[in-house]
């Protein structure tokens, strides 16, 4: 079985809030859908871990924030890489409140929808959430961004180590850092001359096609993980 085949399913990037208590909360989501027209109902599935999924479990109410292709890479460490329970994730974010009670986000989405719970499907790692929807809004015309257009466009590509520009004596490993070597350059510690000294580049090219290898692999393990970590961050 080739799991990369469930990459291919188009998932969207949701920020899903609630409010107990008077604590608000909000956790990045992928797994947001319609279920049924008549009664009109959509679905959640929240990683047990996280205080947002305790929130709506006691509650029983939501609000789904659907992100526009303007959100940037902040929004995903505020929700994503951050606990509620540590942190006031809607400190310094415009916001709104609905009829629900519960927050949603008044800029870099294109919609929101809230819900009030029906049922609960136990899954194990996560609790998929059915709910009525109570409120729905469209508030710009921007596209909805995407799994794939997070990971194409938003989220920062891996930079490889930059090059030191410069010469190093492979007698004592002394460098000297510059474009270009003298000619009549003596090596203060060895003495050796311009002649013995090799390219810092070459050195380091060998180091970044190892580092860029090893990124290659640490990235393949990692793409498994994905999906199941934006249905919901650890603890979020």
């Amino acid at each position: 079985m080739d799991i990369k085949a469930l990459f291919k399913i188009s998932y969207g990037l949701y920020v899903v809030s609630a409010n107990e208590n008077g604590k608000d909360n909000g956790c990045i989501i992928n797994t947001f859908s319609q279920v049924t027209d008549t009664p009109l109902r959509v679905s959640v599935t929240v990683n047990k871990l996280n205080l947002t999924h305790d929130m709506i479990k006691n509650t029983g109410k939501f609000t789904v924030s659907v992100l526009s292709t303007s959100v940037p890479f902040g929004v995903f460490q505020n929700f994503g890489f951050r606990s509620g329970k540590d942190a006031d994730k809607f400190e310094g974010t415009r916001t709104r409140r609905c009829e629900n009670g519960v927050l949603r986000l008044d800029e870099n989405v294109n919609a929101f929808v809230s819900g009030k719970v029906a049922e609960e499907v136990d899954l194990g790692t996560h609790t998929m959430f059915i709910a009525d929807v109570t409120e729905a809004e469209i508030l710009s015309s921007e596209d909805s961004v995407t799994y794939t257009y997070y990971q194409n466009h938003i989220k920062p590509k891996p930079q490889p180590p930059k090059v030191k520009k410069g010469w190093r004596c492979p007698i004592c490993g002394y460098v000297y850092e510059g474009e270009e070597l003298p000619e009549d350059f003596v090596c203060p510690l060895c003495k050796h001359g311009a002649s013995e000294f090799v390219p810092l580049q070459n050195e380091d090219n060998k180091s970044i096609e190892k580092g860029e290898k090893t990124m290659e692999l640490k990235g393949s393990k990692t793409e498994q993980n994905l999906m199941t970590a934006f249905a919901g961050e650890s603890q979020a």
